[in-house]
């Protein structure tokens, strides 16, 4: 069933504005009285001119609104000055009510140039169909103002231009919940690494579950690749990092370790590096961003640890990768555990927190229990010290100095950290990040 439906009336050339009550009348009474299209809200985009009034064009279609009253509270015009703006206008409106399945109505010849640009601001949430704008008899030169004919390929140079206008918007949009903010260990040398980890705020992802540096877009999730791409932007500004060098482990929930500079797994939870001016990074929204740094081979890592990885020793894994690949000393490896879930907040069934149990009795609480807490963390530690890091060459929440804590319960903080566990399945991702200096 529709949920909403959008009638672009963005792009009629100058000489057909004149018809676009006519049509737009036309539209709204089949959406009215057709029993196929039982839409609770109508989106009308149209474009906004240049040095005219923000309600000018409502107003001059207000005599066609005005036959509608069925339609009254839920139709709105949207006016802009670039479809892209309209559009994410309209992706607002929709996420604000939970809508996903959209009818888009427009002339025949735009239906590809609005599908790149769905493409690109929405994600597979969405359900989108086309229809026909129907142009009345008096519109007939329609087709001559946009001659593209239905069904041919974008020219490369008009996808490109779609997509400079898409990021032109997005940059600029105001940051939200304030500015951007990155933690950062005091365990790793500065001088020779740069790295961090971020926390929700100072990005433009405005989703509440998502808002609003979310650094991960997936077909599950509402938050299309263009704005989590805009997010890494502000922070890789931010940070000092280069984004077209940027590198994110592609998660499996396993152990497998991707070597920078040779051939690159379908999946891995860890990564390595000892490439100059290359960022790597982990993602967390509970399960652990782990970075790992060597200060005397000059080389470094990022592992994501969720309950399956730590059990199957993606941590030591990327070690190891360090010490094979690089020549490293386990003694001089320094490893810095991220904001994930806490074991004040994180629980597992039972049977799997045996495995826990097995590890140390001490990364479980309440083991009688059908649900008892775990400690990946600690679990973490106990691995990382059993394969020789030295104890002091790891920092996690059991530091002394709680000024110097940054492995936060992302649980616990919802102002500042994302949590799988605590929002849900449309939940956003921090990332932890570390590079080698130039």
């Amino acid at each position: 069933m529709v949920e909403a439906v959008l009638i672009d009336l963005f792009s009629l050339p100058p000489n057909l504005q004149n018809n676009i009550q006519g049509l737009l009348h036309n539209t709204l009474e089949t959406i009215e009285k057709c029993s196929s299209i039982p839409a609770p809200f109508v989106y009308v985009t149209c474009r906004q001119r240049q040095g005219s009034g923000t309600n000018s064009e409502e107003e001059s279609l207000l005599p066609s609104l005005s036959h509608f009253q069925s339609l009254k509270k839920r139709l709105e015009v949207v006016q802009s000055l670039t479809t892209a703006a309209a559009l994410y206008t309209i992706k607002q409106r929709l996420d604000e009510k939970d809508l996903s399945i959209i009818k888009v109505i427009l002339p025949t010849l735009r239906k590809d140039l609005m599908k790149v640009y769905i493409d690109h601001l929405f994600t597979a949430v969405y359900q989108f169909e086309f229809e026909d704008l129907q142009v009345a008899s008096d519109c007939e030169n329609l087709q001559i103002a946009l001659p593209r004919r239905e069904g041919q390929a974008l020219p490369t140079q008009d996808v490109a231009l779609i997509r400079s206008e898409i990021q032109m918007y997005l940059e600029s949009l105001p940051s939200l919940k304030g500015e951007l903010t990155i933690l950062r260990s005091s365990l790793i040398p500065d001088d020779i690494f740069l790295h961090g980890f971020t926390t929700r705020m100072g990005g433009i992802s405005y989703i509440p579950t998502l808002s609003s540096c979310n650094l991960f877009s997936s077909s599950k999730r509402r938050d299309p690749q263009v704005v989590v791409k805009e997010n890494l932007r502000r922070l890789a500004n931010a940070a000092g990092f280069n984004p077209e060098t940027f590198h994110r482990v592609k998660i499996d929930h396993a152990n497998a370790v991707c070597v920078m500079g040779k051939t690159e797994p379908d999946s891995y939870d860890g990564i390595v590096t000892n490439q100059k001016g290359v960022t790597i990074a982990a993602p967390g929204a509970d399960c652990i961003p782990v970075l790992f740094a060597d200060p005397v081979r000059k080389a470094c890592g990022a592992a994501h640890s969720g309950w399956k990885g730590t059990l199957l020793g993606v941590s030591m894994a990327t070690v190891n990768a360090m010490v094979s690949e690089y020549g490293c000393n386990v003694k001089d490896i320094l490893v810095v555990l991220g904001p994930s879930v806490g074991p004040c907040c994180y629980k597992l069934p039972h049977e799997s927190a045996k495995e826990f149990h097995r590890i140390d009795p001490t990364c479980v609480r309440q083991f009688d229990s059908a649900s008892p807490y775990i400690d990946i963390r600690r679990a973490t530690r106990i691995l990382l010290e059993s394969g020789g890091i030295l104890p002091e060459n790891i920092q996690d929440d059991s530091v002394t100095d709680q000024n110097k804590n940054i492995t936060f319960c992302t649980a616990c903080h919802p102002d500042k950290f994302y949590s799988h566990f605590r929002d849900g399945n449309n939940f956003g991702t921090q990332i932890g990040f570390i590079s080698i200096k130039d």
